[in-house]
């Protein structure tokens, strides 16, 4: 973390950690930093750390914004370098920057319950049972979970809702029995023909 040192007597070497972004430093308490000393304006300077140091700007202060002695509009300034703000000396003790990125816990689901005659209920809707399982992910879901994807021509592709990959129907995809040839020409060829037939007769 980038850290500044008070090191102007009165101060007891006052640590200022800055933060991400412009810190304003100055006597007024809308300051990020409020020091309070007679030759400090309201909001005397900014402070930010650009490229592993900390940029000082001044903000039109009465008494100034010293770096190396002279007085600096804007200045970037070391780790192990000082710089003063009015009569306010202000030691670089550090210019890193820590940035912390936060975790996620993914809610990890429960087990499926199984039942005594070995059936399952599903981990995701309770009482439902168990009636799908992913072919990637292998996990096992109820009717309820399975995403429908409607694809041209009407067919439905069931898809798993945690990795988008296919689900499989548990015990095997049960079909319907297509009808055979035969069964097709009854339909449509017996009627017909026993009108035919019918005909001849007369």
């Amino acid at each position: 973390m980038a850290r500044l040192v008070l090191k102007s007597n009165g101060f007891d070497e006052r640590v200022l950690d800055l933060k991400l972004g412009v810190n304003r430093l100055g006597r007024s308490p809308d300051a990020d930093f409020q020091v309070e000393h007679p030759t400090i304006s309201g909001v005397h300077c900014e402070l930010s750390v650009v490229d592993g140091e900390i940029l000082v700007r001044d903000c039109g202060s009465t008494n100034g914004t010293f770096f190396a002695g002279e007085p600096v509009k804007e200045a970037r300034v070391g780790a192990g370098q000082s710089f003063c703000v009015g009569e306010v000396e202000l030691f670089v003790e550090s210019t890193d920057v820590a940035i912390s990125i936060p975790k996620f816990e993914i809610p990890v689901a429960a087990p499926p319950v199984v039942r005594t005659d070995g059936s399952m209920i599903c981990p995701h809707h309770e009482g439902a049972p168990v009636t799908h399982r992913c072919s990637h992910c292998m996990e096992v879901m109820c009717d309820h979970c399975v995403t429908r994807l409607r694809r041209r021509g009407g067919k439905i592709l069931k898809l798993c809702p945690f990795c988008s990959h296919q689900v499989e129907l548990i015990g095997g995809d049960k079909k319907k029995k297509r009808k055979g040839l035969l069964g097709f020409l009854q339909k449509t060829v017996k009627m017909p023909l026993f009108h035919q037939s019918h005909a001849d007769d007369k």
